[in-house]
């Protein structure tokens, strides 16, 4: 019975559905929203109980809290592809996305892991973090993951949070980013934070004072700094990263612009053809607050001045 089940629980990921992996493994899970330093330490843990096991990560989308509460859903850290793509950097062998529902979180814990750590993982190692709770009304732990790994043959081991005064976390993380705080972000993270998109052509106003930007639209529900100028990278699909200032907001210095955008002007190119590209913008460290100004030489004096900021910021 669970095997026809489980078959359906896992998520397509670029149209490509995650099927059981058929070799026996070391499982971890989590939601990784971010794969923070702590994320990265819990799958090092992993790694090094699997030994000569493939490693699999298993992370859930959506958020729980997003099928419960979807008014109080935390904002993402990163889109799922782009986890993915982080959690396999840092030690996964493999990954799998549980697509969450109401009925899955109805599980009992035994559910649970025969559905998802047993037959689609063949387990023969668990690594979760400290606190781990899972199936139904948050019911299982620990303590009843190992009870269910004598009964199946799997060993089960909670890796202690790593952190400096206190966890690493997704919730901090999110907390800096809203504050602007890139840097704090950054060293929770062991990166810079990134917002993620297409470059869509804007209105042109940046290539005519001298500082051709590329744009990228703002998904609200992804973290993304609070309005200002930011000195950042630019990540291209082949992974080249050029220094950039970005500014983040509605250009208030001009009427009629609606909504909030991420625009990267690369430092020293006007050479750059962007548009329907998928880039990725690395917040490096903020300059200052978003301002309108009373003229246009006065915003491009301002905007050399940032560019002059970023230059330094981004060399350190």
């Amino acid at each position: 019975m669970w095997h026809s089940v489980a078959v359906a629980i896992w998520k397509a990921v670029d149209g490509a559905p995650d099927t059981s992996v058929s070799e026996p493994t070391a499982v971890t899970i989590g939601n990784f929203d971010g794969v923070h330093r702590g994320h990265q330490s819990l799958l090092a843990a992993t790694r090094a109980v699997a030994g000569d096991l493939a490693t699999v990560a298993i992370t859930f989308d959506p958020h729980p809290v997003a099928i419960f509460a979807p008014d109080r859903a935390p904002v993402r850290l990163t889109t799922l592809e782009r986890r993915i793509e982080l959690l396999h950097q840092h030690g996964a062998d493999h990954v799998r996305v549980l697509d969450f529902t109401r009925e899955m979180a109805s599980w009992s814990p035994v559910e649970f892991v025969q559905a998802v750590v047993l037959d689609q993982c063949h387990a023969r190692a668990v690594v979760v973090g400290e606190g781990f709770r899972y199936g139904s009304r948050a019911s299982g732990s620990i303590e009843t993951l190992a009870a269910s790994g004598v009964e199946h043959g799997f060993v089960a081991q909670e890796a202690a949070l790593a952190g400096d005064e206190e966890a690493f976390s997704s919730t901090r993380v999110r907390a800096a980013v809203a504050a602007g705080d890139v840097e704090s972000a950054a060293e929770l993270l062991g990166r810079p934070h990134e917002v993620g998109g297409v470059v869509v052509e804007g209105d042109r106003r940046g290539r005519e004072l001298g500082f051709p930007t590329a744009n990228v639209p703002v998904d609200d529900t992804y973290a993304v700094p609070p309005d200002g100028v930011y000195a950042t990278r630019l990540v291209l699909p082949d992974g080249t990263r050029l220094p950039g200032a970005t500014s983040v907001g509605t250009n208030p210095t001009f009427e009629g612009v609606v909504g909030r955008r991420v625009e990267t002007y690369v430092l020293d190119r006007d050479d750059l053809e962007l548009y329907g590209q998928q880039v990725r913008v690395e917040f490096v460290a903020r300059l200052r607050e978003m301002v309108a100004y009373d003229s246009l030489d006065a915003l491009v004096e301002q905007m050399h001045r940032d560019v002059a900021q970023a230059r330094d910021a981004v060399a350190d």
